[in-house]
């Protein structure tokens, strides 16, 4: 169910509307059978316009919305009068949701707030009529424009999930826990990998009614920069995030070695995740005694704040609020 509900890629197929043609008409009146060019402009073909909402979460509801089509314009018609616009189809994604032109690879913008707009894929130009091209020498112009037409293609819509806070580990780490413990979120939760195939979100209240959102995400593999495991569509969703935990359990043979690996594969993919902020925090500190915290400890890098937290105790989880306050202000 979790899997079928979270939808963070959509490809649609995109046609705008084809502009009105111009009017090729003339004039004429019970005194004059010949007034003159009098043929209106064509309507401008319907935009595809993008809509920021911020009560969505997911492109679920864009699931089965293959084809986006937009109206044509209406052509121009006689007593200079303009054919109305063709009608704009407005998309509402969720905050965070990135526009991408399949063919090129080219971003079309992105949505960060609530209410935003802009304008996915433009409609044709509506012609202009024959009374634009009168002139001295030419004052009874026998052509029109016709209308300009839309732009016709595959677009993907793709979303990276905002958060203040990341969770990054290997599979079973104890993310989820560890989100279930600071926040209301009820992600599912077993003893094997990959139980978190989708990100959860949370809401953290700290002190004097602040609060913030952390993200648990979907655990990093090695080799997750080339593909493997859930590889880009989890990394996708890290860029977003100003602040990322490295959870490492306690029990894990090698501390330093998955640190390696969880920046490596941030570097791989892309190198400006390394200008975020990190934080360290080792789990399971339930299981360890003041002689093995100092020698996890030693294996740690001294330039990234670190802290020994228990999701079943509950034990340095204010510690590490406040530690997660500090670097979001």
């Amino acid at each position: 169910m979790e899997k079928s509900n979270f939808v963070d890629q959509i490809r649609v197929f995109c046609k705008s509307g084809h502009g009105g043609a111009g009017s090729k008409h003339f004039m004429r009146t019970k005194f004059n059978a010949q007034a003159g060019p009098d043929g209106g402009d064509g309507g401008r073909g319907g935009h595809i316009i993008l809509r920021g909402n911020n009560h969505l979460w997911t492109l679920l509801h864009l699931r089965y919305y293959k084809n986006v089509i937009a109206e044509d314009g209406q052509g121009g018609n006689k007593n200079n009068m303009t054919g109305r616009d063709g009608h704009d189809i407005i998309i509402e994604v969720p905050l965070g949701t990135l526009a991408v032109d399949e063919g090129t690879g080219d971003k079309d913008g992105e949505i960060l707030e609530d209410g935003q707009e802009f304008i996915w894929v433009k409609g044709g130009r509506g012609g202009l009529g024959n009374k634009n091209f009168a002139t001295a020498t030419n004052q009874a112009p026998e052509y029109a424009q016709p209308g300009e037409e839309g732009f016709e293609g595959w677009k993907v819509l793709e979303l990276k999930v905002l958060a203040d806070v990341g969770l990054v580990g290997f599979p079973n780490a104890g993310k989820s826990t560890l989100l279930s413990s600071l926040t209301a979120a009820r992600p599912k939760i077993a003893d094997y990998a990959f139980t978190t195939l989708t990100p959860q979100l949370g809401m953290v209240e700290y002190r004097d009614g602040k609060s913030f959102c952390i993200a648990d995400l979907p655990g990093i593999i090695e080799g997750a920069a080339e593909g493997k495991g859930l590889g880009h569509r989890f990394l996708r969703h890290i860029e977003r995030n100003p602040v990322l935990v490295f959870l490492i359990p306690a029990d894990s043979k090698d501390h330093k070695k998955e640190l390696e690996i969880l920046f490596n594969e941030l570097e791989e993919y892309n190198p400006e995740l390394l200008d975020k902020k990190f934080i360290i925090a080792v789990s399971k500190n339930d299981m360890l005694d003041d002689e093995l915290r100092t020698a996890i400890a030693k294996e740690l890098p001294t330039d990234i704040p670190h802290v020994f937290i228990s999701s079943v105790s509950g034990s340095g989880l204010l510690e590490l609020k406040d530690m997660l306050w500090k670097e979001l202000q």
